[in-house]
């Protein structure tokens, strides 16, 4: 019944993804895969329990592990703005999922030796996956908005020890069979109360403010130059309503541009731009006897406090410790 629950939950996470109006609807419709790929592998293990499943029945369900890793780093790709849209050759890393579909009926399910081999190379599969989406996490994820960065690190986590809990159970360490399809429940009610809550406070934040997509495009862009060229981040001072003014917008629709574009607020998007020129001058040999302080200072800090603690958010070590390792790598 439990389990049941949770197919059901994860059901209606779908339904409310595919019909959310806001956000990143590219980003909504790849996690509808990661939950739907979910809900094939859970929904054959609580199956498997009851029925006497055909071999082809049990391959449909193994196969949603090959949509699930995928879409999982295709997910992250989005979120972080590593790619805007899933296009062209990127739909070829859902290859493997519709060929096994494809073949269920041919594919052995037959509890022999080369049933486990491709058991194994389809979770070997996931694992992969599973380092990819690690690996955006670790050279993205610390210029993302810090709820966005903790939603995907606890996604990949809850997929990660889903995965940890079937190859227990196969490699004999986990006998309990159904643990994982009641894992899964546990996790998309977890989920489901996270991601509607982000989403409800995404919604009611900018309520009634509009912004169309090219004029999003022209004040980012504008905000960019205003940033990149002439560093206005180096004024330590810098208010959102000053900047807002030089764009000739309203703060308002200054904040929703950043936070959708870039899924920061104005604060972290400055900051981001600080540290940018920080490593630059922690890097480089003219600085190598400068005093931490003045690096602050001339990154637009107004103390040294508060730049130690935006280094660390942005790039987990801190100032010193990144003056080191470039400097040894160097």
């Amino acid at each position: 019944m439990l389990c049941s629950l949770g197919i059901a939950q994860g059901l209606f996470l779908c339904a409310y993804l595919l019909t959310l109006q806001k956000g990143n609807k590219m980003a909504h419709r790849i996690l509808v895969l990661v939950i739907l790929g979910l809900v094939l592998r859970i929904g054959k293990s609580i199956l498997n329990v009851y029925l006497d499943l055909e071999p082809w029945q049990r391959n449909i369900g193994i196969a949603g592990i090959l949509l699930v890793g995928p879409s999982l780093w295709l997910y992250g790709g989005l979120l972080f703005h590593r790619f805007k849209e899933i296009q062209g050759v990127q739909y070829a890393h859902f290859l493997p999922y519709v060929l096994f579909m494809l073949l269920s009926p041919l594919i052995p399910n037959r509890a022999d030796l080369l049933s486990y081999v491709i058991y194994y190379a389809v979770f070997g599969h996931l694992f992969v996956y599973l380092i990819l989406a690690a690996s955006l996490l670790r050279k993205y994820g610390y210029i993302a908005q810090p709820k966005l960065h903790q939603w995907y690190r606890n996604l990949v986590i809850g997929v990660g020890l889903i995965w940890l809990f079937y190859i227990g159970n196969i490699t004999g360490l986990i006998p309990f069979y159904i643990g994982g399809a009641l894992f899964f429940t546990l996790l998309v009610y977890m989920f489901s109360f996270l991601l509607l809550r982000n989403h409800t406070f995404s919604l009611e934040k900018y309520q009634g403010s509009k912004i169309d997509a090219d004029s999003a495009k022209s004040a980012m862009e504008s905000l960019g130059m205003l940033l990149e060229q002439n560093e206005v981040f180096l004024n330590p001072k810098l208010a959102m309503s000053e900047v807002a003014e030089t764009l000739q917008i309203s703060p308002r629709v200054l904040s929703q541009v950043i936070n959708q574009q870039k899924g920061m607020n104005f604060s972290e998007f400055v900051n981001y731009h600080r540290i940018e020129k920080a490593k630059k001058l922690l890097s480089s040999p003219k600085s190598s006897d400068e005093k931490m302080a003045s690096i602050a200072y001339d990154s637009g800090f107004g103390n040294v406090t508060s730049f130690n603690l935006a280094f660390k958010s942005f790039t987990q070590q801190t100032p010193s410790e990144f003056k080191k390792k470039h400097k040894n790598s160097g």
